[in-house]
């Protein structure tokens, strides 16, 4: 069962897993957070280790001692940043040894693989939160208050863009660790979709670009556009791309005026959002902000005062049914069904949490994905 947290006001975390979204948004993000203190740090690389305990003053542990790190008794959360394949095995030991979890997005890279998240933090009496840094952050959860307040009438289409250039060799281009652009670039645009909808959508079809030829590109799909069918008849339409131009914007358009975001999807610099009503343009800017702070005080302060905590593994989860029914899509060439249980609870403007950004820190053995 997880600790208990009587008298304490403060979460001690293990961060597990020190690649690039680690060290340039994760640890730095600690200082935002008063009510989380960074006590561990596990990885494989004895390089990254002994040098970012000494920089975040804390004690390391290679994987083969994370059962020792887990005993801790200050060690109460995980947050798991390891690569899409390992998060199932990370998740299901931490909530085994009584710590709570949170973990990357894609939750996991297969249906079972996320209930089995699931499952192992319910029977431990854990809490299991996804990453998603956006549920928190001002300018999308304005966007979703101009939708609730009729701004432009009924939405009916949304349409996004993601893309950037993979670096060669980077773990993205895995398929065996759960690479693709689908992967790491789709589930934000299907995230994005459901929550602006607030609801979840009953047919996909999709359609994958391959480019073989590219050597980062013999193992998965450079990009992908999926079309989603949501209740009503409303539609989402997303592409996504490891071997294009930078793009990070969606728009959705109602019946009587648009909402478009650029750089929604980033969570470095400022964003701009302009709503479109009775031919006029208003434009918005958002400055920077600390995304990865948030979803620590989120986190911590549900686990403090033992409150449910969203969005849970369960958001989580149906993201990945998305995408792995938009990858059987484009390998069959035919849209499919998806149905789904009770609704589930959509981020609301008043989950808002804002942290300054932080500066990006000297990484060590760590690459941007994007070239």
């Amino acid at each position: 069962m997880s600790r208990r947290r009587a008298g304490k006001r403060q979460v001690g975390w293990a961060v597990i897993g020190l690649g690039h979204i680690a060290q340039s948004a994760v640890l730095p993000a600690f200082a935002h957070a008063r009510n989380a203190r960074l006590v561990a740090l596990v990885s494989s690389d004895e390089e990254k280790r002994s040098k970012l305990a000494r920089k975040y003053a804390c004690d390391a542990y290679a994987p083969d001692a994370l059962d020792a790190c887990l005993a801790r008794p200050d060690v109460d959360a995980v947050y798991i940043a390891e690569p899409n394949d390992k998060h199932a095995e990370f998740a299901v030991r931490c909530a085994r040894a009584g710590v709570h979890v949170l973990c990357e997005k894609p939750l996991g890279i297969s249906e079972e693989e996320c209930r089995r998240m699931i499952d192992a933090c319910r029977d431990a009496g854990v809490k299991l939160m996804t990453a998603y840094r956006l549920h928190f952050e001002p300018a999308n959860l304005e966007v979703v208050k101009l939708i609730e307040q009729g701004r432009i009438g009924e939405p009916r289409f949304f349409s996004s863009t993601f893309a950037y250039q993979v670096q060669p060799g980077n773990i993205r281009t895995s398929a065996e660790r759960g690479g693709g652009a689908i992967w790491d670039l789709g589930v934000y645009c299907i995230n994005a979709a459901r929550s602006l909808f607030r609801a979840d959508p009953v047919e996909v079809f999709a359609l994958r670009a391959d480019r073989p030829s590219d050597a980062r590109f013999e193992e998965i799909h450079e990009g992908m556009s999926v079309l989603l069918k949501f209740p009503d008849d409303r539609l989402a339409q997303f592409t996504v791309s490891f071997g294009s131009y930078e793009q990070d914007q969606y728009r959705i358009v109602g019946t009587r005026g648009q909402i478009q975001l650029e750089q929604g999807y980033e969570y470095q610099g400022p964003r701009r959002l302009r709503l479109s009503t009775g031919g006029k343009e208003r434009v918005r800017t958002f400055r920077g902000s600390d995304q990865f702070a948030p979803e620590l005080v989120a986190f911590s302060r549900a686990v403090l005062d033992d409150q449910p905590i969203a969005p849970d593994g369960e958001e989580g989860l149906r993201d990945v049914r998305i995408v792995a029914a938009a990858l059987k899509s484009a390998r069959e060439n035919r849209p499919l069904t998806l149905s789904w249980p009770a609704p589930h609870r959509r981020p609301e403007p008043a989950d808002r949490i804002y942290r300054p950004p932080s500066r990006e820190p000297r990484l060590v053995a760590a690459e941007a994905p994007a070239q």
